[in-house]
């Protein structure tokens, strides 16, 4: 049999799913209804039934220039008949290097390092590795402490879930988080920002909290503070206007340095390169992965500000300076497939076509308005969220049913709680906001 056939026959009737244990999932009930995605192409899938999807999520935040581009598939092709893999540790390849020189050329302030992971749950765990290496470095041993928000999601490591404020992934795993951890208050505020379009009014106050852990814990203790500009798994949370900056100012102040987790906004997102670079804020570190590849290969990273790298790298005796790597950082394939997704997001314009969409986007979103039980509607750049009235006692479930019956009318949103999320790949046509907003208003009131 060869191999086209193999491949085949496993996408055919017989395909059998009881072996799979599938993430973030309820494995019963999928497998009861199931719910498979067998091509896609630019802004849309195909189900295994020959349906057409409108990808309404671009994938899960991360296809950003749409599906299987030709440029970014034949770099792959090309990289794995070149180059199938290289160990990372004591030696290198051209991709990687190529894929860091490019990709820190793109980046704000002084960060000018990157440090290659494979997804974002990795290079958080790194992120917080270099930041207690820099303190280590400088003498500073007592930094250990870090402070997350509440709300934040920063993948599944045991670091990334110590420092995140998911509570059903806290809860899971409570009895062997990370000991040294604070949280920030969450900046989801209904009663005075509900309908924003864009940057809250009200919360920037909120980041002053931070000095309460500083009086607490005392500065000296506390490594960094780790948020996502934009919280993006929690449901779409922006943050309040000035929110950023006074953070950044309060972690200047302590010494303390700011992460930011870009996981979701890096690459376009927002309409510029960077969440930091729309917010006008530099961070210390900086985490990114999804679009770095288009998703085509995994990947991820963290950018390190010039200062940050040097310390490490230079206090270090001879030798190895900084104990911490993956057997597949900088995967030949997977850098393959960064530099042809950076170049097509240059080529195409794509950052800046976010933009000019995003206020089109924004009327679209907000037209949902008046439909039943929407209690707020937020956006900023190509991201939307729509909040619905949980059901009583059964929270969750309204936002559930939406989302299949999305699916069956032909559109993949996402779905956190009784949040609708939303992040269309960057190539998305005003048609198509069109088809994909008024889908999810004919859904709503269908399960209303």
């Amino acid at each position: 049999m060869t191999e086209t056939a193999t491949i085949a026959n496993a996408l055919g009737s017989e395909l059998s799913l009881e072996e799979l244990w599938m993430p973030f999932t309820a494995n019963r009930a999928f497998k009861r209804a199931p719910r498979l995605l067998a091509s896609a192409s630019g802004m849309y899938y195909t189900s295994v039934d020959g349906r057409r999807v409108l990808d309404g999520t671009a994938g899960l935040w991360c296809v950003n220039a749409g599906h299987c581009r030709d440029p970014i598939v034949r770099a792959v092709q090309e990289a794995a008949a070149t180059l199938d893999f290289a160990p990372g540790f004591q030696m290198g390849h051209p991709y990687s290097f190529a894929l860091a020189e490019r990709v820190t050329a793109m980046l704000p302030g002084d960060l000018d390092h990157v440090f290659f992971a494979n997804s974002g749950s990795e290079a958080v765990d790194s992120a917080l590795k270099i930041a207690l290496a820099y303190y280590q470095s400088r003498g500073e041993t007592q930094r250990v402490r870090f402070v997350g928000r509440l709300r934040g999601y920063h993948g599944v490591g045991f670091g990334g879930i110590s420092v995140g404020g998911i509570e059903p992934n806290r809860r899971a795993y409570m009895a062997q988080l990370l000991p040294q951890i604070d949280h920030l208050p969450h900046t989801h505020d209904i009663a005075r920002n509900a309908f924003t379009r864009g940057e809250p009014v009200h919360g920037a106050e909120l980041a002053d909290d931070l000095e309460r852990i500083v009086r607490e814990r005392a500065a000296d203790t506390i490594a960094a503070v780790i948020v996502e500009p934009m919280a993006g798994s929690t449901g779409v949370l922006i943050p309040p206007k000035g929110y950023l900056k006074r953070l950044r100012e309060l972690c200047d102040k302590h010494g303390i340095l700011l992460i930011f987790d870009e996981v979701i906004t890096g690459f376009g997102r927002l309409g510029t390169p960077f969440a930091a670079d729309y917010f006008d804020v530099v961070p210390d570190l900086m985490t990114v992965a999804k679009g770095l590849t288009n998703a085509a290969v995994p990947m991820g990273a963290v950018f390190v500000r010039h200062g940050i790298y040097d310390t490490v790298v230079n206090a270090a005796p001879a030798g190895i300076e900084l104990f911490h790597g993956y057997t597949y950082s900088g995967h030949p394939l997977a850098a393959a497939a960064g530099l042809a997704t950076l170049e097509l997001y240059e080529t195409e314009g794509l950052f800046e076509r976010a933009a000019s969409l995003a206020p089109y986007w924004e009327n679209a979103l907000h037209s949902l308005r008046g439909l039943p039980h929407i209690i707020d509607i937020r956006n900023l750049g190509l991201v939307g969220g729509i909040e619905l009235e949980p059901r009583p006692g059964a929270p969750g479930a309204r936002g559930f049913e939406v989302f299949v019956d999305c699916f069956n009318r032909g559109v993949l949103a996402r779905v956190t709680g009784d949040i609708i999320a939303l992040s269309p790949p960057l190539i998305i046509e005003k048609s198509q906001i069109d088809e994909l907003i008024g889908t999810i208003g004919t859904a709503i009131k269908a399960v209303a």
